[in-house]
């Protein structure tokens, strides 16, 4: 039917559904993260595998079954006391009630009960007799068919919406998901019937509905709009079980809505002894109607003698009884449905789930009677976060926000708006639950002993995840996090789809976010870092613990964690009103000051504003930066320029760099320190049309700044450094290769004392590492030569043997060979 009346799909639901989606996700991570990591870790002997699940449908379920616990618990019994009046007569026996039902005063009952006694005839104050009747059920809505599953089938709810929809698929009843309750006037009933007619069981019944004129179906106050009440849509008697049994139910709830009323006379009878009155009732069943088809209802007759206005008779007892109040009882599945329904939490779709979560949780768990009962684990979550002050075990939130998803799906209320006042206050909520989460501790170990003590990385780990910078990749959050090892990485957010991440060195013993921010790295904010490293692990000149930016603007830190992840930016190039004839020296905050400040005297060139201006620029076309070599060697003191930003593997020494090229004017840069006598570090790299030298420079001594290279490998990434452990004539020589894992490998090699000069050429423009035809690249030996000799700078080194180092043969020709 619908499909022969196509509408456009309703925007307003559509936005409700995605902000119901989007704060179930949001919420429920954010807890469920904060619960699961914090109790594991607190009670490992007994939590240590189980996921502690928070849902804001979820979590009130649960305060429904714990808040009846707890009102069971919290009962205290009151003894009360009434008067009871029998009268026996042919017919039987009547019992009269008296109309103060009852007193918790045993004086004041007893007193009315000895004035009784003093002249004990009974008067017959009031005779009436009326019609009653017994209404037939409404049309079967979700709900109701999970609550009379329950009750009359003792079927769970799941269960029951499992079979449901098996019955669904196979075409016997119409879509189980629906709340309404009225059938549609253009639904063909009497057809549905008439498929009925054959059944033994209850085929005479339908045939009987169809004489009298047709189904009369008693009909409700909800629709839905999209689907009609649950009702069979195909006869069969083949099925079995469970799915034979809500067959029937869901035949015989529809043929009794299509019936009538069950009729009957009730009459009461009111007497008085002593000014004191009693009454009693009597039902007589003049037509069952829909009773016959429906066994799941009963209506007794109850059978009282005829009694005439005035007439007066000695009652058999008159009795002074007494007893005590009982305690409300644990809920039932069907008790739990209707107290969901009743405060808004969650949908007719969505209640078994609810409630089968927190059955899987071990947060409640069921009587033989199949009553729910709070698990230790249930009760302490809720008497954890009702000691922090919000009771997040009651409805109020949830029914908050399905209020306002009523209102977005009616066009009352715009869906950012709601989304926005949602979040924060569940953002509220969960902030501070976390500062105090101690209270959940202190709950919890009433149940399962005492809470364990917890180091401080594991405190960190069980923390809210704060940003320490943006993905360079994504530009989502790098949070801090802990390996299995004990050691620390920065992973981001878009795991696994992004898989940018910062492995620190086991030379840092300890890692945690600074309050400061960088004001130099960009996108803002990129945090500072506390750092501890192992002793000897840096410079002499260093201390053990600082607070460094991983940014990018951080030389030292950067030469000294590896920090790769920074290719394609890691400080931004300055800009404003300077001119690009000035240098500015880099302001760090104060709490990392005393970090970097004392080991490396940086300058930073800006960008050009013109290719006319005598700058050094590297192979990204970005004006480079002027370094100081501080680490204890033949170079300390020295000073250098490299890329900026680190998207490209330049290098030139400061003293290399043509005099020509110097505007000393518009220039404010120290004098370089000369190397000591030593090997020297050749510079590489053609003029430029402004005169100024460029290309690529290599220390070629390892204690040169941060011991590293300059060298790239054919991936187009920088070399790594390592020595050769092998027994042999080349044991502890150092040798540059790549720096992936051996399986992924390149296949890049080169001796780190065998430098070789790249190819020169006119302008700052980065070599092809690795291609077809080139000469190899910075610091990379060329295995095909492209060029001739004479095109190239200066001459490369020859080629020596690996076992005695001579020229003119290799070790596999080598006469020292055995």
């Amino acid at each position: 039917m619908a499909c022969e009346n196509l509408v456009e799909p309703n925007q307003n639901i559509n936005d409700a559904v995605d902000v119901r989606q989007e704060l179930d996700l949001r919420i429920g991570a954010a807890f469920t993260r904060f619960q699961t990591l914090r109790l594991q870790k607190i009670f490992p002997n007994v939590l240590s595998d189980q996921l502690i699940s928070y849902g804001s449908c979820q979590f009130p379920t649960l305060g429904f079954v714990v808040e009846r616990f707890k009102a069971i618990q919290a009962f205290i019994p009151e003894t009360f006391f009434k008067i009871k009046v029998t009268h026996e007569s042919e017919d039987g026996t009547v019992d009269f009630n008296w109309k103060r039902n009852r007193l918790f005063n045993h004086t004041a009952c007893l007193v009315l009960y000895q004035i009784c006694m003093e002249d004990p005839v009974a008067t017959v104050i009031d005779v009436t007799s009326k019609p009653k009747s017994k209404w037939r059920p409404l049309p079967l809505d979700t709900v109701e068919l999970e609550k009379l599953a329950s009750r009359k089938l003792k079927i769970g709810a799941k269960e029951t919406m499992k079979i449901a929809e098996k019955l669904y698929t196979q075409g016997y009843i119409s879509y189980p998901r629906t709340e309404t309750n009225m059938f549609p006037p253009d639904l063909n009933l009497s057809s549905l019937v008439q498929q009925q007619t054959g059944d033994q069981r209850w085929g005479a019944f339908a045939q009987g509905i169809l004489d009298r004129g047709g189904p009369t179906p008693r009909s409700g106050n909800k629709s839905d709009q999209a689907h009609p009440p649950i009702h069979p849509t195909k006869y069969t008697n083949a099925l079995q079980g469970n799915e034979q049994r809500l067959y029937e139910f869901i035949v015989r709830h529809f043929l009794a809505c299509c019936s009538q009323d069950a009729q009957g006379q009730e009459t009461i009878v009111e007497i008085d002894i002593a000014k004191e009155r009693f009454v009693a009732h009597g039902l007589m069943i003049i037509a069952r109607n829909y009773l016959d088809v429906y066994p799941y209802d009963k209506w007794n007759a109850k059978v009282i003698p005829v009694y005439e206005m005035g007439s007066r008779f000695q009652p058999t007892t008159i009795e002074m009884l007494d007893g005590e109040t009982s305690p409300p009882q644990l809920l039932t599945e069907a008790d739990l449905i209707s107290l969901m329904e009743k405060h808004g939490i969650g949908t007719d779709a969505t209640h078994a789930e609810h409630i089968e979560t927190i059955k899987s949780r071990m947060y409640v768990g069921l009587t033989p009677e199949q009553r729910f009962l709070p698990g230790e684990l249930g009760m302490g979550l809720v008497e954890g976060y009702d000691s922090m002050g919000y009771e997040m075990s009651k409805p109020d939130l949830r029914a908050e926000l399905e209020a306002d998803l009523k209102l977005i799906s009616e066009g009352k209320k715009d869906k950012f708006t709601v989304l926005r006042q949602h979040v924060q206050k569940y953002k509220q909520v969960f902030v501070e639950a976390v500062a105090k989460a101690k209270k959940l501790d202190e709950a919890l170990s009433l149940y399962f002993g005492e809470a364990s003590q917890v180091t401080q990385i594991e405190e960190m780990q069980m923390e809210i995840p704060r940003p320490v910078r943006k993905c360079p990749q994504c530009n989502r959050d790098m949070i801090l996090k802990t390996k299995k090892d004990g050691g620390f990485y920065l992973s981001c957010m878009g795991y696994p789809s992004c898989k940018t991440a910062v492995w620190f060195p086991s030379s840092v013993l300890e890692v945690s976010i600074d309050d400061s921010v960088c004001p130099t790295c960009k996108p803002h904010p990129v945090h500072g870092l506390k750092f501890k490293f192992k002793r000897g692990s840096l410079p002499a000149t260093m201390p053990l613990e600082f607070v460094g930016c991983i940014g990018g603007c951080d030389e030292t830190l950067r030469e000294v964690l590896d920090l790769r992840y920074l290719q394609g930016g890691g400080a931004a190039p300055q800009s404003g009103s300077q001119t690009s004839h000035q240098r500015q020296q880099i302001s760090q905050p104060q709490s990392w000051k005393t970090s970097v400040a004392a080991n490396v005297s940086r300058v930073v060139e800006l960008q050009p504003t013109s290719n006319e201006n005598n700058e050094v620029v590297c192979n990204c076309g970005q004006e480079a930066l002027l370094l100081t070599v501080r680490k204890e060697g033949p170079n300390q003191g020295r000073q250098f320029y490299k890329c900026s930003s680190g998207n490209c593997s330049f290098f030139l020494w400061a003293d290399q760099r043509p005099e020509g090229g110097e505007n000393a004017g518009n220039r404010s840069i120290p004098e370089p320190a000369r190397a000591p006598l030593g090997r020297a570090s050749v510079g590489f790299g053609g003029n430029t049309g402004s005169g100024f030298r460029g290309g690529f420079g290599q220390p070629g001594n390892k204690n040169d700044f941060g011991g590293g290279s300059s060298a790239t490998c054919r991936c187009n990434q920088p070399a790594v450094t390592r020595t050769v452990q092998k027994d042999g004539p080349n044991k502890g020589r150092l040798f540059h290769t790549c720096s992936k894992p051996r399986e992924q490998q390149c296949g890049f090699f080169q001796w780190a004392d065998e430098n070789v000069p790249p190819e020169s050429g006119g302008g700052f423009s980065a070599p092809q590492f690795g291609a077809a035809g080139s000469s190899g690249g910075s610091g990379m030996k060329s295995k095909r030569a492209g060029t001739n000799a004479s095109e190239k700078g200066p001459t490369a080194k020859k080629r020596t043997c690996g076992i005695c180092r001579q020229p003119g043969h290799t070790k596999v020709t080598c006469p020292q060979k055995r």
